[in-house]
């Protein structure tokens, strides 16, 4: 299957979520996702936001399902499926695929800086602050990885973060974009760690930051719980109203 490349307000309230069943679902996209997995968070938070209803299938990393690997072979989540059969398995291109098919609330245009600017603030975060993270959070999976000696690299990052957003309310203006909810949730990962030495850390904006974030009606609705994906299930739809 061909891959397909990206194309290049305070939060509204919205309704709650909602999964149905429906026979037309062929029709939607297909989305492989995993309820805690920070790239997969910001991908359904994306297609909330631009109001695209999605066959979700979650899955259960340790029992991927076979057509997923089949439609990925990388088989990491997300993974979704246009109804044309082209596949796009990068949570960043899903979330701008989303928003170039309906950007209601200007995130891909924000208040301050261009889009280019986010996605290069982006890369930082998917780059090296993840590489931090992985190490503190996952020391053990990593030969020879000093936890302190990571989070302190990532504090770095995180405190050029906290600057920014003492200057606007997000990290690219008054109202939120792209960039915020791409990061936020790596952020998120980053707090739950050690939640006590995070909340004592001296990044009040930061802080506040993520609790609007942790608090919006996007992260709610992206957060509903599904039971696992088996070949053959009733379609779940997750609509996005």
């Amino acid at each position: 299957m061909t891959k397909t490349a990206p194309q290049t307000a305070e939060t509204a309230d919205l309704p709650p979520a909602k999964v149905t069943t429906d026979a037309a679902s062929q029709s939607r996209p297909v989305l492989y996702s995993f309820r805690r997995c920070p790239y997969a968070m910001r991908a359904r938070i994306a297609l909330l936001a631009a109001g695209i209803d999605v066959e979700l299938r979650e899955v259960v990393l340790r029992d991927k399902p076979r057509s997923m690997i089949e439609a990925s072979p990388k088989a990491t989540v997300p993974v979704m499926i246009l109804p044309d059969g082209s596949v796009i398995d990068e949570s960043l291109e899903i979330m701008v695929w989303a928003l170039a098919e309906n950007d209601p609330l200007e995130w891909l245009t924000p208040e301050s800086g261009t889009l280019d600017d986010m996605l290069a603030l982006i890369a930082q975060n998917d780059g090296p602050f993840k590489h931090h993270l992985d190490r503190y959070k996952y020391f053990n999976r990593y030969e020879d990885a000093d936890p302190d000696e990571h989070r302190r690299d990532a504090e770095k990052i995180l405190n050029r973060l906290d600057g920014r957003l003492a200057v606007g309310k997000y990290l690219f203006g008054s109202r939120p974009a792209l960039a915020d909810f791409a990061i936020a949730p790596f952020i998120r990962q980053f707090a739950n760690t050690d939640k006590e030495a995070f909340d004592a850390m001296p990044f009040v904006h930061l802080q506040r930051w993520l609790d609007d974030f942790l608090a919006s009606s996007f992260f709610e609705q992206a957060m509903t719980k599904y039971d696992q994906w088996h070949e053959g299930d009733t379609p779940v739809i997750f609509k996005a109203a």
